[in-house]
């Protein structure tokens, strides 16, 4: 079963004029990049690899690669100031979003939301809104590749059979909503 991505829980957003939403962005494949300024794969091989996909499909309207700073850990450190310099230097264009804290503990609201283990995560989410990749550490560029072509390609059907309903997440899981059940 796929289910439908939750909607991210963001604060500040980096270059992009106005705050994104995955419900904005129904129709289009969406890659998400979650990752930390003090991760090494995310330095490495992550930010890079989603750097040049979102350069690959600007402006296209097929794909939108966005970029989620899950700050987990060292938060002191990694401030948005920080994060605004790390954007330059690296000269990173995609959108870049804050992911905002919980306020009982360390793990950032739309980590939760996914079951992130941790950094670097990518999620690939289809037009019709649904889950199709969830991969923590290093996902291979033609794997990526193929399977982001894959889903452009595909039709939009515009329904999900047993949707996950976003706001019934909790640490214990999503639960199916009443309509959804067989």
């Amino acid at each position: 079963m796929t289910i439908l991505a939750p909607e991210l829980v963001t604060g500040r957003w980096f270059n992009t004029p106005a705050p994104l939403s995955l419900a904005a962005l129904r129709g289009t494949v969406v890659v998400l990049h979650a990752f930390q300024m003090l991760c090494p794969d995310c330095v490495a091989h992550g930010t890079p690899q989603a750097e040049k996909l979102h350069r690959m499909f600007a402006g296209n309207g097929a794909v939108a690669v966005l970029g989620l700073h899950a700050v987990f850990e060292h938060h002191a450190a990694m401030t948005e100031v920080a994060l605004e310099a790390f954007i330059h230097e690296y000269r990173l264009t995609l959108p870049i979003a804050v992911d905002l804290l919980e306020d009982d503990g360390p793990i950032p609201q739309t980590m939760r939301r996914y079951g992130m283990r941790g950094t670097p995560t990518t999620i690939v989410i289809d037009r019709d809104g649904r889950v199709r990749e969830h991969a923590f550490g290093q996902v291979d560029d033609l794997a990526l590749g193929i399977l982001v072509g894959s889903l452009i390609a595909a039709p939009v059907t515009g329904s999900v059979r047993g949707e996950l309903v976003p706001d019934g997440c909790d640490e214990a899981g999503c639960r199916l909503t009443e309509e959804a059940r067989p």
